[in-house]
């Protein structure tokens, strides 16, 4: 399976590549920075240099034709401001899915998070801006005929896999970015996450269980 992932040397998408290339995948990280490439082909992927924020759609079809799926890992990051939730968050993950669209790719999978149906509509926090830009995202690829699945982790973590998570409808709670990246790995290869979105936390499923019980 040929998977590209949009933020491809995030902490969620390095881990998720690693996973890809050991079982046999052919995992292909989208960077920013030229710097990153030699990390992202640590993993055993391949890494393709693209500014998701200066590129076009055109450009964007033909490094994701060919491919059995795409992931949008990528994100404005901690430290970025309200003007990159929009542009990254929301812009690049809708750029990606009229990518996937134009080059025939069903399969998309989207890293959203907890809360977004809860964003305060008038704040200019940070945060809320995140909030509501990776709820736009969303409702943007539901409105989509592809084969879509949104995972809404809870709080990041950067504490060893445990291999055991809850998925649903959740309150709030943290989770491992290792176990985030070993559900979207199981996410790809299990046709009856299609069409679903799920928050995701720590928990006591093994991660085919959680999955196949949505």
């Amino acid at each position: 399976m040929r998977v590209v992932i949009a933020g491809g040397h995030g902490q969620i998408a390095l881990l998720l590549e690693r996973i890809l290339a050991q079982r046999g995948d052919s995992p292909v990280g989208i960077v920013r920075n030229p710097d990153h490439v030699a990390d992202v082909e640590e993993t055993g992927a391949e890494a393709v240099v693209l500014d998701l924020e200066k590129t076009d759609v055109n450009a964007l079809t033909e490094v994701v034709r060919g491919a059995d799926a795409v992931v949008f890992a990528a994100g404005g990051g901690p430290n970025s401001g309200a003007a990159r939730k929009e542009t990254v968050d929301r812009g690049a993950a809708v750029l990606l899915a009229d990518a996937a669209e134009q080059a025939g790719v069903r399969r998309y999978v989207m890293v959203s998070s907890m809360g977004t149906e809860k964003a305060d509509p008038d704040s200019e926090d940070v945060f809320q801006v995140y909030l509501r830009a990776k709820k736009a995202a969303d409702d943007d690829l539901r409105r989509r005929d592809l084969d879509w699945t949104i995972v809404r982790p809870g709080r990041l973590t950067d504490a060893s896999a445990a291999g055991r998570v809850q998925v649903g409808t959740l309150a709030r709670g943290e989770v491992p970015r290792a176990d985030v990246a070993a559900v979207l790995a199981g996410v790809l290869t299990t046709d009856s996450t299609v069409g679903k979105t799920f928050d995701l936390l720590a928990g006591h499923q093994t991660v085919e269980a959680a999955l196949t019980g949505l």
